[in-house]
């Protein structure tokens, strides 16, 4: 006899790149600085409103008025502009609820160009090839954008399966479009795979309790030992960084203090971006492919509860205290970002949940200097960076120093030193702003 297993919905995002003529890319970029300016339109009318006059009608009769009397303010369709009013106010609530920072000016260059388009219906998503398909982006038309993957078009799409919205963003290498994605699926059954422990490093990025390392054969070391910060890039992408970069760098010698960048100056500045996102799609490519494997393989995943903004921190010190080996701690720092932990655990903590797994995080301390045979924490027993010697007289026990790591982290776990998981079967829910305590 068989039972039907529950259904629950997910909500994920898709990302395709969008083909434009030139004339599409005009209208889309007016569409995006509209916004931007919308936006801190707003910022200045929050900010010099009273708190007691502050309220969502207000706000959106400003945007009305605006769009009315500035003619290319209303470029920007009227949804897109409430859904720049709706993202402001979600970002002073993140910041009331200690989630970020207080919500601020985006200005014209720093800032990340984006249109939101909040409703799925003015899409209209079509597949007219097996490796392209046409979306309709309001006041702009069709637009052709890749076909990566099937999505719920059509007649795949229902009140379950289906588009909610899309919003367009802007990176070094042309518009992109991420759909929001609604589908129902079958809870999946609890993974019965083994219970692995992961230590994030440098030289071994993901190292696995079982020795199954994950490497994406690429070092993060040069020859005379400094960080390779182009690890992602081959050969020749690096010679012609160094060329893009040398070029700028002469160039910006001719200008003059608070002169206008010329436009060849941002040109190559502009082929310098496209060479730093194509490495830094290749490492979330990476990422994905590497932890889609581990969440299919194992049922429980184990990593450390790491404090990654402390971790990063300069050791440059001050004046009267200068720090110590600042230059070797800037290396670090930078194989530390590149290898972007946080966002592996990001990953797995959806990945895990996904294929019925569950994710754990264990306290971090020591687990790099305790012994995973003895169990004792001997001075001088990690003995260089990917070599563990335990010097414990009854033990002796020697081996990869992030292997043993991960042993610990593991051996955490099963002593029930675990902290609230963080997906999957066992998620606990909490009230915000309780941080979750140790089980010993």
């Amino acid at each position: 006899m068989t039972t039907e297993r529950a259904q629950e919905k997910r909500q994920f995002g898709h990302r395709a790149r969008l083909a434009l003529n030139p004339a599409q890319v005009r209208l889309i970029d007016a569409q995006a600085h509209a916004a931007r300016t919308t936006w801190n339109l707003l910022h200045d009318l929050w900010t010099m409103t009273p708190k007691c006059q502050r309220s969502l009608t207000r706000m959106d009769a400003a945007i009305r008025q605006a769009r009315k009397e500035i003619d290319w303010l209303s470029l920007l369709p009227a949804q897109a502009a409430q859904a720049v009013l709706k993202t402001y106010l979600k970002a002073w609530k993140n910041c009331w609820d200690q989630r970020a920072e207080e919500p601020n000016f985006k200005a014209r260059i720093r800032s990340v160009m984006s249109v939101d388009i909040p409703q799925g219906r003015d899409l209209q998503v079509k597949r007219v090839h097996r490796r392209w398909g046409m979306v309709n982006i309001p006041k702009v038309g069709r637009v052709r954008f890749r076909w990566t993957r099937d999505l719920p078009v059509g007649k795949h799409a229902g009140k379950d399966n289906r588009i909610t919205g899309a919003r367009l963003v802007k990176d070094a290498l042309g518009w992109h479009i991420a759909f929001r994605i609604q589908t129902l699926e079958t809870m999946p059954e609890p993974h019965q795979g083994p219970e692995v422990g992961i230590d994030a490093g440098v030289n071994i990025p993901l190292a696995l309790s079982d020795e199954n390392h994950q490497d994406h054969g690429r070092s993060p070391r040069l020859p005379d030992g400094a960080a390779d910060r182009d690890k992602w890039l081959n050969p020749d992408e690096k010679a012609k960084l160094l060329r893009l970069e040398q070029r700028a760098a002469h160039r910006k010698s001719f200008r003059r203090p608070k002169e206008r960048s010329s436009n060849r100056l941002q040109n190559t500045y502009d082929q310098i971006k496209q060479l730093r996102a194509r490495a830094t799609r290749r490492a979330a490519d990476w990422q994905h492919q590497t932890t889609t494997a581990l969440a299919r393989t194992y049922g429980t995943v184990v990593v450390e509860a790491l404090n990654i903004p402390n971790m990063l921190k300069s050791a440059k010190g001050t004046v009267e205290n200068p720090g110590k080996n600042v230059a070797q701690k800037s290396g670090l720092n930078r194989s530390i970002s590149q290898e972007a932990w946080g966002r592996t655990v990001t990953m797995l903590t959806y990945k895990t949940a996904r294929f019925g797994g569950t994710l754990a995080k264990v306290p971090a301390p020591n687990t790099s200097r305790r012994c995973s045979a003895c169990g004792f924490i001997t001075p001088g027993s990690r003995e260089s960076q990917a070599v563990f010697v335990c010097k414990n007289p009854d033990c002796g026990w020697s081996g990869n120093a992030d292997w043993n790591a991960a042993r610990n982290i593991l051996h955490l776990y099963r002593m029930g030193h675990a902290l609230i998981p963080a997906a999957g079967r066992a998620v606990a829910r909490r009230t915000h702003g309780v941080k979750p305590a140790t089980a010993r």
